[in-house]
């Protein structure tokens, strides 16, 4: 295949809209020998592993946990190559850390975190110390080999998070052996849990981070310098991210702000293609917000809302979704939970088990993620029914 039919830099902004990015078509086969052989760099000479989240708030909890060990810091300078790849979805692989830290990061999504516990496992040293933060399996089969070889090389294993976890879930892992923190969802991020838990005094900086993480992870938007962070990790090289935030904390430094603000041009206009392809549904009482394209979830979200919707969902091209929720509907972790995903009562995140072969995905494209709005509003419409179900019985239960 010709690289330049995968490659979206170039595409109009209409057609970038609609297809995923770069990475989306790199093989699986050649993604796991890639991360295979950045996990073995970036573990040589590590004596603590952090398989986290690259976002905003997994990114804080590496930065705390190297300030916590007194890692070395690989400050960029300002001239140093900043641009991203343009491509926003399943963008490809970044290259190991220039120096090897003490701190290794093992960057790992919802939905590979086992596989980054098994690299971990095969790659670390024995008595190596992990740290998991700002992910959680949704079933505990889906970790639970990889999490015993984990624990089989290391001398401890911590797991901390804000998710929702289930009860079942939570007891096995802590019966494995590991040591689980999960923070009130609704009250903390994931850099809050890591601040609070490890036994470290932590400057004001740090304090700060974790708040203004904090911030943006739970849709606060009270301070505008948490959407700096959230574009910036969503942006840059993750290991770039965690460096300058440790040097700088959350005042980013004028060259930074610039890549920001030129970056932020196209976002704006990928969101506005978003939001003119949004649909509202009526469902069981709830005004529900559905859209497609490749923009930033939660300005699109936050538009919906403006335009009505109590819960909105906002489909990739990639196939996943995000779904977000207001006070009105606080149930998106069980919408999400329906089709493959999980997360927390206002912002969940899921991707359809829909797609057998390429023609799905060229169907999803064309469509513009038909299918898969299908069966997240019917996830929506089970849920609703459930919920008014339960308050039936309530009712019913009460006038006995």
């Amino acid at each position: 295949m010709y690289d330049e039919l995968i490659e979206s830099g170039d595409l109009p902004l209409a057609r970038k809209s609609v297809l995923p990015g770069t990475g989306f078509f790199l093989p699986d086969t050649l993604e796991e020998d890639l991360e295979a052989q950045q996990t073995e760099a970036a573990l040589e000479g590590a004596n603590v592993a952090v398989i986290a989240d690259p976002d905003a708030d997994g990114l804080a909890c590496v930065a705390l946990l190297r300030e916590a060990y007194d890692d070395v810091q690989n400050v960029p300078e300002p001239d140093d190559d900043t641009e991203a790849d343009d491509d926003t979805d399943e963008e490809p692989l970044e290259e190991p850390e220039p120096t090897p830290h003490t701190v290794a990061l093992i960057p790992a999504s919802p939905h590979d975190v086992e596989d980054a516990l098994a690299r971990v496992a095969e790659y670390g040293d024995e008595g190596i110390d992990i740290f998991v933060c700002d992910l959680a399996p949704d079933r505990y089969k889906y970790v639970e080999s990889e999490l015993d070889a984990a624990l089989e090389t290391a001398d401890s294993v911590a797991w901390y998070d804000h998710h929702q976890w289930g009860d079942d879930v939570a007891q096995a892992v802590l019966d494995a052996g590991v040591e689980l923190v999960v923070g009130d969802s609704d009250e903390e991020c994931s850099a809050d849990v890591v601040y609070r838990s490890l036994e470290y005094d932590f400057g004001p900086m740090y304090e700060e981070l974790a708040a203004v993480t904090r911030d943006h992870d739970l849709w606060l938007r009270e301070d505008s310098r948490s959407d700096d962070l959230a574009d910036y990790a969503y942006w840059t090289d993750p290991a770039e991210y965690v460096e300058v935030v440790r040097e700088y904390g959350v005042d980013l430094p004028d060259w930074v702000q610039e890549y920001i603000a030129e970056r932020r041009v196209e976002k704006e206009a990928l969101i506005e293609q978003a939001i003119g392809r949004a649909e509202l549904r009526e469902i069981g009482g709830y005004t529900v917000g559905i859209t497609y394209g490749r923009c930033s979830q939660n300005e699109v979200a936050e538009a919906m809302r403006e335009q009505g919707a109590d819960a909105s969902v906002i489909v990739k091209p990639a196939g996943s979704a995000s779904i977000r929720g207001t006070d009105e509907f606080d149930r998106c972790h069980e919408v999400a939970g329906k089709v493959n995903g999980g997360g927390h009562p206002k912002a969940a995140g899921c991707k359809p088990d829909i797609y057998d072969d390429m023609l799905d995905y060229a169907n999803h494209w064309t469509t513009r993620g038909a299918v898969t709005k299908r069966v997240i509003l019917d996830a929506f419409r089970d849920v609703v029914a459930k919920a008014d179900d339960d308050e039936d019985d309530d009712a019913e239960t009460s006038d006995d």
